[in-house]
């Protein structure tokens, strides 16, 4: 059984639709249409009991939530393909990036979207949320800039997975504008990431 991605565009599953791209194995496309509510479905609700993209289904068994997907496609599928590394002290650093990614970053990050965005409900706005999270989310991308200094890739000098995922973040991050100029070694990582074919490809809204 081939494995099947479940997407909405300009969704977070864009990240995983990159990923398996740079990997270049066979996969099932659904598209879903967040308009019309296709993830609260019943049938997609028993896969993904969260109601949310993306979602991958591998020889019939579900995985939710991007980072889990990530870890499971590089360990699987990129380690032979030079994408993510074998098990050991770098598959280690290479969990904590993708982890990191989610949880530390896109959290805050998500925080000041509802707490300042238009598309927003206008009770959940607060200005001073809004502040606190835009503050995090640059002394976050310092501590991403510093482990980028001596470096063109999060693990060192080749492109994986990780940084897959982590241009993803940054990438959706740089267009709610909170993105510092003073991040010298995150700009650079930045472009030589999303100048790739497949980010290219998927992130333009290629269906």
């Amino acid at each position: 059984m081939s494995l099947i991605l479940y997407y909405a565009p300009f969704s977070t599953a864009g990240t995983t639709r990159v990923a398996l791209e740079e990997l270049g194995i066979p996969y099932q496309k659904v598209r879903l249409d967040l308009s019309t509510r296709d993830t609260d479905r019943p049938e997609f609700r028993r896969l993904n009991p969260n109601g949310q993209v993306p979602l991958i289904v591998d020889d019939g068994q579900p995985i939710f939530e991007s980072a889990a997907i990530a870890l499971y496609l590089g360990e699987t599928f990129g380690v032979e393909r030079g994408l993510f590394p074998a098990p050991g002290l770098a598959r280690g650093v290479a969990m904590q990036w993708i982890v990191w990614a989610n949880v530390s970053l896109a959290e805050v990050a998500q925080r000041y979207r509802i707490a300042s965005s238009p598309s927003s409900p206008s009770e959940r706005h607060n200005q001073a949320l809004a502040s606190w999270a835009k503050q995090a989310v640059a002394d976050r991308l310092r501590i991403l800039d510093q482990a980028l200094s001596d470096r063109p890739y999060l693990l060192g000098s080749d492109y994986s997975l990780v940084d897959t995922h982590l241009a993803a973040a940054v990438h959706w991050i740089a267009s709610l504008e909170l993105v510092p100029g003073d991040l010298p070694a995150l700009g650079s990582w930045l472009e030589r990431c999303t100048a790739r074919p497949a980010f290219v490809r998927i992130m333009s809204g290629d269906a």
